[in-house]
């Protein structure tokens, strides 16, 4: 864990599948996953090490919409038989109390680690166990047995810690780490930019409601100075074009007007037509 927190900057969060399995640990190759299992439980050790997520595409919904129960905390499925040695290493790490690593599948081979995460619960009828993404998670009482007030947190928990950086990461990847209007390509400075808020109940966490921007076209497509048809071409406000400035007014903004998106190669990910039709409307009425 100590390793992944100097690897994974602000400006490269994710890792490779090949450092993971070529990890070096006291001068021999220790993975940290398993090369096919979702589970990682090295030999001579009690407890589970890690837990993966493969990579799916999500197309209109989000990867981990199922794997999250309405008490916030992460549902994460026994490998296959209960008795498994992996899914006892599951048990192990929630009777020892001791963190895990989650890594989380943003692309083909790339993954965005969570740590540490801790087995809450082991719920051997539904053949999962419960993960808490944060320590206060750790304290919340399972599913139905907290309070409203308890769920609503872990909720808010999660979607911090799980859904924004794991939408954030799959949306910029898509776009290979560049604005999709001025190609800005300094990953600090991108964000995922919803198309329908999340806030709303269309506004998923999935990469076909999401466009990379830089921050500054990010705050201007949010404010409605500039809109996006759902034929990916660009708009800017009416009063915007008319007003006189300095550079970053007239090439920042300005010309961009009737310019087009630069899309993600894959079609499944890029922006869905009837969402940019829904956000370009709101647009339009202010403009």
């Amino acid at each position: 864990m100590a390793w992944l927190r100097q690897r994974c900057t602000p400006e490269d969060p994710v890792v490779r599948r090949d450092e993971l399995l070529g990890f070096q640990f006291e001068g021999r190759t220790f993975p940290l996953i398993d090369n096919q299992l979702g589970i990682r439980k090295p030999q001579g050790m009690t407890a589970a090490l890690s837990i993966l997520t493969t990579y799916t595409s999500d197309g209109a919904r989000a990867p981990y919409e199922d794997a999250v129960g309405d008490d916030g905390l992460l549902r994460y499925k026994f490998q296959g038989n209960p008795r498994h040695y992996t899914n006892v290493g599951l048990r192990a790490a929630f009777d020892q109390r001791v963190p895990l690593m989650w890594f989380f599948g943003i692309k083909q081979g790339l993954y965005l680690p969570f740590f540490p995460v801790w087995i809450v619960a082991v719920e051997v009828a539904s053949s999962q166990v419960a993960v808490a993404l944060d320590e206060a998670q750790r304290h919340l009482l399972i599913d139905s047995v907290g309070s409203e007030i308890e769920r609503r947190y872990s909720q808010r928990i999660t979607k911090q810690r799980l859904h924004q950086p794991v939408f954030r990461q799959r949306v910029i990847q898509a776009y290979e780490s560049s604005c999709a209007m001025c190609h800005l390509r300094h990953r600090s400075l991108l964000d995922a930019a919803h198309i329908v808020p999340d806030r709303e109940t269309r506004g998923v966490p999935a990469v076909s409601n999401g466009v990379s921007l830089c921050k500054i076209h990010h705050a201007a497509y949010d404010e409605n100075i500039l809109g996006v048809r759902p034929d990916y071409v660009i708009e800017v406000r009416a009063d915007i074009l008319e007003e006189i400035d300095g550079p970053m007014l007239k090439h920042g903004l300005q010309e961009l007007q009737n310019l087009r998106l630069t899309l993600p190669r894959r079609r499944a990910d890029r922006p869905d037509p009837n969402l940019l039709e829904e956000r370009y409307e709101r647009f339009r009425a202010v403009s």
